[in-house]
Formats: structure tokens, sequence, C-alpha cells
């Protein structure tokens, strides 16, 4: 049970670090609307104080967020959905449908920082393959590098691009990144059944370079 344990625990620093600064808290101001000592906090960010539901009820109620966002899910959740999960390079991916040789549906969670803003895009390695990517942020920001591009998207955006050109999705930091990915062959792409009126209307709202396109989420 440790072993299963320790990779969800070391990851709950980061993510409070990262839910801290999306929030614009210092520790200091954070201890007074907690009551937690900034000592205490510090060291639960830096992995060096282990969670407890005594710790982390409170942050769950001063960032307004359930308890499960600040622990993340188990290693093992459901047998019939987590089966086929794999780790590539740190990267770990949940496979979230089965078609063979079709549409490729995956959470995937990068829990540690890789490719800090301050690395050149140009020192990043790029991949090119036949396909079709989708991507959505769901926590954390993801770099995405394509060609000559580089930019961050923040949670809550999405982005298509083809593979064939040279990519690159890497976590700039601070600190765990969480998104979906949908991957189909050359020739097999996701249908958008429904958009939004004003989108229509306007000829969509996302930002868009040379074979990607990127959107917030809409609400």
């Amino acid at each position: 049970m440790d072993d299963e344990l320790t990779p969800v625990l070391e990851a709950v620093g980061p993510r409070l670090r990262s839910l801290r600064r999306e929030r614009g808290t210092t520790l200091a101001g954070l201890s007074e609307q907690t009551g937690i000592s900034v000592s205490t906090l510090s060291r639960l960010e830096s992995g060096q104080r282990r969670p407890t539901l005594e710790l982390l009820l409170p942050l769950s109620r001063v960032y307004e967020v359930p308890l499960d966002r600040l622990v993340g899910q188990p290693p093992v959740r459901d047998p019939r959905v987590q089966r086929g999960a794999f780790v590539r390079h740190g990267v770990t991916y949940v496979p979230l449908n089965r078609r063979p040789g079709g549409l490729q549906a995956y959470r995937i969670t990068n829990p540690t920082p890789n490719a800090p803003l301050t690395v050149p895009a140009d020192q990043i390695e790029q991949r090119t393959h036949e396909g079709h990517d989708w991507l959505y942020v769901l926590e954390g920001r993801l770099r995405l590098v394509l060609g000559h591009h580089d930019m961050v998207l923040e949670a809550g955006e999405v982005a298509e691009f083809d593979t064939r050109i040279p990519h690159a999705l890497a976590n700039p930091g601070p600190g765990p990144v969480e998104y979906l990915g949908l991957f189909g062959p050359q020739g097999e792409r996701a249908h958008v059944r429904v958009r939004p009126r004003e989108d229509s209307e306007k000829g969509g709202t996302g930002r868009g370079v040379n074979g990607v396109s990127v959107g917030a989420e809409p609400h």
C-alpha cells in the first residue's frame, strides 16, 4: 500500500504550490487564512512534510476545490480503465477507450517540470509522425512547441494540430500538468457536431498558427 501511495503523496506538494501561485497568494497570506504555520506550508509544498487530512481540509476550503483535486487519483482507480496505463519518460498515459487503429483517447499526467520557459524551443527535441492531435489541459500548464512556434496552454485551453509538423509537449512548471489527449491516424479526425452560435457568426474565437488551432474552454 505504501508503494502505491508514494507517487500520489509526492504529487501533492507541487500541486499545492501550483494552486497557491494560481491564486496569487503568499505563504504568509495562506497561513493567516488556514491557521497553518508558514514553515509547515513550505515543507508541505516542498514534499518535506507528509500531507494529512488535518492539513489538507483547511487548504481545500481556502482554495475552494475538492480534496481529490489536492490529492489526485490513486494509481489504480478502476481496473477496467487503468489496466493499460503506461509510463514513458516519467509521463503517465491512461487509455480511456479501446479503438485499435482508430481514434485514441488518453488522460496524460506529467508530474515533474521538464522544460521551463528558460529552455529555448530549439533545444527541445521535436518529433513528427502521421496523424492528428487534440489536447485539452485539465490542470497546470502545458508547453507546446510546434515547428517555429512556442506556446503555453493554460487549464481550460484546447489545441489541435497535424502531427506531421515537428512538435513537442512538455511541462514548463511550476507544478504538475494533466491533460486529455486525442490522437487520430491520418485521415481520421474528430467531428465537431455543435459549435456555439457566436463562434459561427464571428468565424471562430480561437487563436491559430500554421497547422495548429488553440481555443479557450467555452462558457
